[in-house]
């Protein structure tokens, strides 16, 4: 349990199409399993679920548990921050929705080269090392999304920074766009711990090709497809937690039954893996996690993330989810601007964190959605 941390970015719904609509009851229980298991950190954001991700941690745990039984994480949104007298507001903010007095880890978030450069303008690393000064915060650091270059600079420039937050899978990990390996090696000749996001790669990795899957079941018959790209980011040295962002029960117990107990893998799996990675990659026909951060003044208010999932459904599937998808993509379509709404502002390939010519991608949903054959 000492490196599995609860992710509250995907927590469960009442509404599966209203993302601040966070099923509060389901939640407690789900705190009460993960705490009585020996589990303390949990990790929160400012537009989590529609800005609901925070209240709904203060209301399942701040609550209901003494705050030595508990860890937290928030985290600035630099991306979202056009001027400096907004970075004190919304950290104060986001301490009266936690419910708590003080942060134990702080990050600023999502940092790349336009919001590095926004931090360093508005002087956001200096204000949440103040705040650490001050005991509003007790380890201050940052989340990155971006090429091992920046990330190299940010660090050497920035040395009072205590922790780094990277994405990691065994997809990511020598992917050319995302380059993981290369970005953990940086934080650790840094002698930064690394905190782990997207070990799933939001759920993709969950449910993989069957053949895959069958490599993977032979091997481990026991272990569950995720509980294999979980422990694959827990395994590496320097990483001190993997968040995963649990959304149901179900979930929370499968990682619960491999973390409680947590083994690195083997020589034997890690062998066994890499067969099953070549066929993984050949099967994602758009690599999105769906953290929705580029649905966020969308102003079509396309719902980018959901259009991708029926995309690759039916990539995958083919002919026999067609109608399913094609339903699931109407219904979407009655609330949501169309794949086709799309004008080209790029202001989502700019926020997201995967890199994705997301614009290009929709142009090909749409293709496959919005023409006659597709509705």
């Amino acid at each position: 349990m000492e490196k599995l941390g609860f992710g509250l970015m995907r927590l469960p719904q009442t509404d599966p199409n209203i993302p601040s609509s966070v099923d509060i009851e389901a939640f407690k229980k789900m705190a009460d399993v993960f705490i009585a298991a020996g589990g303390t950190y949990f990790d929160t954001a400012y537009p989590y679920h529609g800005g609901s991700s925070e209240t709904a941690f203060r209301e399942a745990v701040v609550k209901r548990y003494p705050r030595d039984a508990y860890t937290v994480t928030d985290k600035l949104p630099m991306f979202l921050i056009n001027k400096k007298e907004e970075i004190p507001r919304i950290f104060e903010e986001q301490l009266a929705r936690c419910g708590v007095e003080y942060f134990d880890y702080y990050w600023l978030h999502s940092l790349g080269k336009i919001s590095y450069e926004k931090s360093e303008e508005l002087q956001a690393f200096a204000y949440i090392a103040q705040k650490k000064a001050e005991g509003k915060i007790r380890h201050i650091g940052f989340s990155f999304h971006d090429a091992p270059e920046l990330l190299e600079e940010i660090l050497s420039k920035h040395p009072e920074m205590e922790y780094v937050q990277l994405q990691i899978n065994y997809i990511d990990w020598d992917d050319p766009a995302i380059r993981a390996r290369e970005c953990y090696e940086i934080a650790t000749r840094y002698g930064k711990p690394v905190i782990v996001m997207e070990p799933v790669k939001g759920g993709a990795l969950a449910n993989i090709p069957e053949q895959a899957e069958q490599l993977l079941k032979e091997c481990r018959p026991s272990l569950s497809t995720a509980s294999w790209a979980v422990r694959f980011a827990a395994s590496l040295d320097n990483v001190m937690m993997v968040l995963s962002g649990m959304s149901n029960q179900a979930q929370l117990e499968d990682n619960l039954s491999y973390m409680k107990h947590f083994a690195p893998l083997d020589a034997e799996e890690r062998a066994v893996l890499a067969r099953a990675i070549e066929i993984v990659r050949g099967a994602i026909a758009i690599p999105c996690t769906a953290c929705r951060y580029c649905t966020d003044g969308c102003p079509k208010e396309i719902a980018i993330p959901d259009y991708f999932a029926l995309y690759n459904t039916l990539k995958r599937f083919g002919a026999v989810q067609r109608i399913v998808a094609s339903t699931y993509y109407e219904n979407l379509a009655e609330t949501h601007g169309k794949a086709a709404d799309c004008i080209g502002c790029r202001q989502c390939e700019r926020r997201c964190p995967q890199h994705l010519k997301v614009v290009d991608y929709l142009q090909e949903v749409s293709s496959v959605f919005d023409a006659p054959s597709g509705r």
